[in-house]
């Protein structure tokens, strides 16, 4: 037997039940990872809440690290023992033991522990995949990032500094501001008590940006729109404040022939060369230390207590990445 996290109706943080159950034997082409840390993400709130239907009851959480202890027959490149991490599984990484799809594990290099992984791993894998491949950040380019102190964000500071490139993150708090600053933002936006538009045009000279990344959603899209230059690209990757809808498409020509893209990160990694490919530059970057990844003790969890987490999560309270602790 083990202990994981599930729910079978969705709501609040209320609906996690820390429950008993009993492991199966990995599938042909799975691997099963004895796991060590695990990540916690904004997206396991919207699964959750139903926003992202699950099939009742459910499991949650993608992103883990640690040891594989079974492998399927057919499975290749992983034995037992190694060190893993994995990003987009199945539901049910908020346990003890998690059955993963080959295609989703990653080897885990010695100099990178098994927290800094979790904590950093679908993050980092977003962070790439935007800064990367949605629109390639160039030495030199000034662009807007919101929620620059969150786990996404202060990741994204640190890789844009690497890249020689200005971000301008949005933050709530001058304590946030100063985190991001100390990752690598080159300017920052207080939203609490600042005009973003205003400020994003005050720091490019009134030229504005090529591109915005919007995880908030609802209530920043109008000011995503407003800090593009004519033909700039609006990345929305999240909802952090509500999705965005009943938009008018003729509001992009109003604005500029603007662009608006919705990525997932499942589309821009779709088999293990490309997540090969992805976690290599990451780890790259970890390894040689031009990315830090902190997390407090304030914001590792045990297992036990997923609903807490939660609650700590939605409160806006987090900086950086937060994670559960298995046997903890």
């Amino acid at each position: 037997m083990a202990k994981r996290i599930q729910f079978a109706a969705t709501g609040g943080p209320d609906v996690l039940q820390y429950v008993d159950f009993q492991p199966k034997d990995p599938a042909a082409y799975e691997v099963q990872v004895e796991n060590k840390a695990i990540g916690i993400n904004y997206i396991d709130t919207y699964i959750r809440g139903g926003l992202y239907p699950a099939p009742l009851p459910s499991g949650l959480g993608t992103e883990a690290a640690g040891v594989v202890s079974k492998v399927g027959s057919d499975v290749t490149g992983i034995k037992v023992g190694d060190r893993v991490v994995y990003a987009q599984a199945a539901l049910g990484a908020y346990s003890e033991v998690h059955n993963v799809s080959q295609e989703k594990i990653a080897l885990l290099p010695d100099a990178i522990s098994f927290e800094v992984a979790a904590a950093s791993f679908l993050k980092g894998l977003t962070v790439q995949y935007l800064l990367r491949q949605t629109h390639k950040i160039q030495a030199g380019e000034t662009f807007l990032f919101h929620a620059a102190a969150g786990g996404v964000g202060l990741i994204a500071c640190q890789w844009a500094k690497a890249l020689g490139a200005n971000l301008i993150g949005t933050v709530g708090s001058e304590e946030k501001a100063q985190r991001a600053k100390e990752a690598g933002a080159w300017a920052t936006i207080n939203y609490q008590t600042e005009d973003i538009v205003a400020r994003v045009k005050e720091l490019t000279n009134n030229q504005k940006v090529d591109v915005v990344y919007d995880s908030v959603g609802k209530d920043t899209f109008e000011r995503s729109l407003d800090s593009l230059k004519p033909r700039g690209l609006l990345v929305s990757f999240g909802n952090a404040s509500g999705p965005v809808s009943g938009v008018n498409l003729g509001i992009l020509s109003q604005k500029g022939s603007l662009f608006v893209t919705r990525p997932s990160l499942g589309s821009y990694i779709t088999n293990r060369e490309e997540l090969k490919t992805a976690s290599d530059e990451l780890f790259s970057l970890i390894a040689s230390g031009a990315i830090k990844v902190d997390v407090s003790d304030a914001q590792k969890f045990p297992l036990s207590e997923a609903k807490r987490a939660h609650e700590t999560l939605e409160s806006r309270a987090t900086q950086g990445s937060s994670l559960l602790i298995p046997g903890k």
